[in-house]
């Protein structure tokens, strides 16, 4: 049966605010191997560059200029798996959620919205992490960067995630907060709802948007537009 309306959401910086405990797992890495650590904000700037589908918006977005200077491959590949076993350890410790989700997502589903995660973390991760905070029975499905043999900012992930639904690209909204989410958003021809304080370096007026919001408190009066 198609869906009356598909909601995709990114997972991190813009459902959950992850960066204090991916910067945990990241400074833990990388006192290990002897590289600079960096504080929550330098997270938050530099998640959304994510580039590995293997760890997606960890530390290779974050550490990407010490990682990649990183020669042994042996090594990279321990860095990722400590990162991996430590964050999958301590994932919840921090990590809250963003202003008004829970209410959104309660709306959406009494709206009968369908909704999904397409997120560059790994699945398994994405799912423990919206079990552990409450919100997984929300989502009809969960896409992660190694779900499909693609990711963001590949608009596929998204259009993939609105077939499994049985949904309709024309009745589709994409909320994230970088350029990951947007670009992949634009490409697939999805209207995007960018958070203003995002996990990116880049300026707002970089980022391609259709809707510009601080947190989800009020966000139905946007949505209510296009269902």
């Amino acid at each position: 049966m198609s869906q009356i309306f598909t909601i995709l959401f990114d997972l991190d910086g813009t459902l959950v605010d992850t960066a204090p405990d991916l910067m945990k797992a990241h400074n833990f890495v990388m006192n290990k191997f002897g590289y600079p650590t960096k504080s929550t904000e330098e997270i938050r700037n530099l998640v959304g560059q994510g580039a590995g589908a293997m760890i997606g918006r960890s530390i290779w977005g974050q550490a990407k200029k010490e990682f990649g200077n990183v020669k042994d491959k042996k090594i990279k590949e321990e860095m990722v798996k400590d990162f991996i076993d430590y964050y999958g350890k301590n994932i919840i410790n921090e990590s809250t959620l963003i202003n008004g989700v829970k209410e959104f997502l309660i709306w959406a589903k009494q709206k009968k919205i369908s909704m999904a995660v397409c997120t560059n973390k790994q699945e398994h991760l994405a799912i423990d992490l919206l079990k552990k905070i409450g919100i997984y029975d929300f989502f009809e499905y969960v896409a992660g960067s190694n779900t499909f043999d693609y990711c963001k900012p590949d608009p596929r992930h998204l259009t993939s995630v609105v077939e499994i639904l049985d949904g309709n690209l024309k009745k589709t909204l994409m909320i994230g907060d970088s350029e990951t989410d947007a670009n992949a958003a634009k490409n697939a021809g999805i209207p995007v709802i960018l958070l203003e304080d995002g996990y990116t370096e880049k300026n707002i007026s970089e980022i391609h948007h259709n809707h510009l919001i601080k947190d989800f408190v009020n966000i139905e009066k946007i949505v209510t537009k296009y269902i």
